[in-house]
């Protein structure tokens, strides 16, 4: 099973579940943690391989599918008897999320995705393919470095970069390569995600300078009824780690206001 950390507020609040993204690990989070469990039962998970994940014993995959990594986190979500959760997502997290939403929908109060990736335009598409040539060749680190880089190029989001090369150095290695062979199967899985809307209230937060995913997340929200979308100034595709009071403020409200419509 997958290592997860709980922060236990009350019996009777709704549990929010903390998702990163590839090379990453639940301490991406820290900023949040402690507005959120104010309110709400935190459930943050390293997904395997990442973070206290990589010395997990966990049984071996035949395949290698966002499926079988989402029912990973499945998995633990049964274990401490969490019927319903709102998700939180980070980049490749929220692929995650959104792959729990589409054969889990009963899981899922809510979603709240950040620097959300539902495509990939054709420098992503040339970058996760240089990745996958190169995955066996130069050393992962350097490939992140490089990705860093691209994703990140602005002097706003160096924090941001140097967050996401200090995690990737947890990164179990073979794992790195596994999430590469996940190439063929993401751009139709993205593009069901994009056509299908899932009903469920979701809140994309994106930073205006998050020049590779913004875009489209802008045109999936004009098709999406159960969507919204919060632009954040100045930000880049980390926006959890770059504005963290104002991604907290959004998403606590967003859930909040949620809640009194449940109740």
């Amino acid at each position: 099973m997958l290592y997860f950390l709980k922060h236990f507020n009350k019996k009777n609040k709704n549990w929010v579940t903390f998702i990163h993204g590839a090379g990453g690990s639940s301490s991406i989070w820290y900023k949040q943690v402690k507005e959120f469990s104010k309110t709400f039962n935190v459930l943050l998970v390293d997904l395997r391989g990442h973070g206290k994940s990589k010395n997990h014993v966990y049984h071996r995959l035949k395949s290698y599918t966002f499926e079988k990594i989402s029912d990973d986190i499945i998995e633990v979500l049964d274990y401490l008897k969490i019927k319903k959760t709102h998700f939180v997502g980070i980049s490749l997290g929220t692929i995650l999320i959104r792959e729990i939403s589409e054969r889990y929908p009963n899981r899922s109060l809510s979603m709240i995705m950040g620097g959300a990736i539902m495509k990939l335009n054709i420098r992503s598409q040339i970058l996760m393919n240089i990745g996958f040539l190169l995955r066996s060749i130069i050393p992962y680190l350097l490939v992140y470095k490089f990705f860093a880089l691209i994703i990140m190029p602005k002097k706003t989001h160096k924090k941001s970069r140097i967050l996401f090369i200090n995690e990737a150095k947890k990164l179990y290695q073979k794992e790195y390569k596994r999430w590469f062979s996940l190439i063929s199967e993401i751009n139709p899985l993205l593009r069901l995600f994009r056509i299908r809307d899932t009903g469920i209230p979701t809140l994309y937060i994106m930073g205006s300078e998050d020049y590779m995913f913004l875009p489209s997340i802008k045109k999936l929200v004009k098709n999406h009824s159960s969507a919204l979308l919060k632009i954040i100034p100045k930000c880049g595709h980390v926006v959890n780690v770059e504005k963290p009071n104002i991604f907290n403020k959004v998403s606590i409200n967003f859930l909040t206001n949620l809640e009194k419509k449940i109740t």
